[in-house]
């Protein structure tokens, strides 16, 4: 199959505007996460957007916008031109939610003001397919353009969905990723009832003392290249899309198999997609939700799937610094994982201090390290993404 590259990577988070924003400040040990939320409080849609643009566009499809406009600058690509035909060129974006606040918005309209008072926008904002529709019409990209929804796995999803279209000879270049912003009344109901937000609001993944996540919201685009293409129009290569895996527990709507099963097996497939063995592997960026069950299911699937090379690799999750971004969590830490790479470090896991039994291995507490590698070979990492529904989704990316 064809080679699958990534030439530019644009990021909102919790850490500000910016892929090397999250990575340099993730990597110093600051945190977004603010009174018990991870907001992108230092996104202005304005900045990015004309203000009839923003009407026209829901939170979540915002913050894309704005994301992919960074990747596009890094990738080379001028505004509303191509190195390809634009026919041959996609967009795959994933999301959990979609427009929610939009939903949200028209609902108490529709409740309080009657039906005259919903706006006729509502709907192309709030569908779950607006973020690559809009980032398609942004971009001039003609060719398969479609939403992935598979919770929080599906920024991790659409990357995979996006790799695969190019290495089969569907698409030359395909922009991909995930957005979401869910901060709404609703939406923190709801996960409160379920008993899935932090009470102490506190994000500490793989610590005994975790007790659920931290919402969060943002978004990560990267574009994707066919390798030989890029290099021949003499495009930068941030990193090679290696391999990509995704099972389904069919175990519980929001518990993750116990055992790790289906967690592993989306690991080794992405492996054996990749060509490679657990111990060539540098880096594990861990989906980390800092919940109970999760963080025991995926330490007990990286032992599965790894076997004794999973206790000497680090394993840091990006949610101690910027929360759950729930479908956008599996592209920005694609982002992250990519960054950490290139600049051969293993960022920390914020919160860690207290060991639980069972969830020993590496994971990188407080403060971050050189990654232990010789010689000047590619580095390979794994970023790990697991949703409600039982969805799992692996992606091993490898940095020259």
């Amino acid at each position: 199959m064809l080679e699958v590259v990534v030439t530019g990577v644009g990021a909102v988070t919790p850490l500000g505007v910016g892929a090397r924003t999250l990575h340099e400040r993730w990597t110093a040990g600051e945190s977004g996460i603010a009174d018990g939320e991870a907001p992108c409080s230092a996104f202005d849609p304005l900045d990015t957007l004309s203000r009839k643009e923003a009407r026209r566009a829901d939170r979540f499809s915002q913050l894309a916008v704005a994301a992919s406009d960074e990747a596009m600058r890094e990738a080379g690509w001028g505004a509303g031109e191509h190195p390809y035909d634009a026919t041959r060129v996609g967009c795959i974006m994933g999301t959990g939610i979609g427009g929610l606040s939009t939903l949200e918005q028209n609902h108490e309209e529709l409740r309080t003001r009657g039906a005259g008072m919903v706006s006729p926008l509502s709907v192309p904002l709030m569908m779950g397919n607006a973020a690559p529709a809009l980032l398609a019409l942004r971009h001039g990209a003609r060719g398969p353009c479609w939403g992935v929804v598979s919770a929080c796995a599906a920024g991790a999803n659409a990357i995979g969905a996006a790799a695969r279209l190019i290495q089969h000879g569907d698409a030359d270049a395909v922009i991909t990723g995930g957005a979401e912003a869910a901060l709404t009344p609703l939406s923190r109901a709801s996960f409160e009832a379920l008993g899935a937000v932090s009470k102490a609001g506190v994000s500490r993944p793989f610590d005994a003392r975790r007790d659920g996540f931290i919402m969060g919201e943002g978004a990560g685009v990267l574009v994707l290249e066919e390798g030989n293409a890029a290099r021949a129009r003499g495009a930068e290569i941030l990193a090679v899309v290696r391999g990509y895996g995704a099972t389904c527990d069919a175990h519980h709507m929001t518990a993750p198999d116990p055992a790790g099963d289906g967690a592993a097996r989306a690991i080794l497939a992405a492996l054996a997609d990749a060509g490679i063995q657990p111990g060539e592997l540098d880096y594990v960026n861990a989906h980390g939700t800092s919940t109970p069950l999760n963080d025991r299911s995926e330490t007990l699937a990286l032992k599965l799937a790894l076997g004794d090379a999973a206790y000497d690799l680090p394993v840091s999750s990006t949610k101690s610094a910027i929360g759950h971004l729930l479908g956008a969590a599996g592209a920005v830490e694609a982002i992250a994982t990519i960054l950490a790479l290139r600049g051969r470090v293993a960022p920390p896991t914020l919160g860690w201090a207290e060991p639980e039994e069972g969830l020993d291995l590496d994971y990188v507490p407080g403060v971050a390290r050189p990654l232990a590698v010789t010689g000047d070979g590619p580095l390979l990492g794994l970023s790990n993404s697991f949703g409600f529904g039982g969805h799992n989704a692996a992606l091993v990316l490898e940095v020259a």
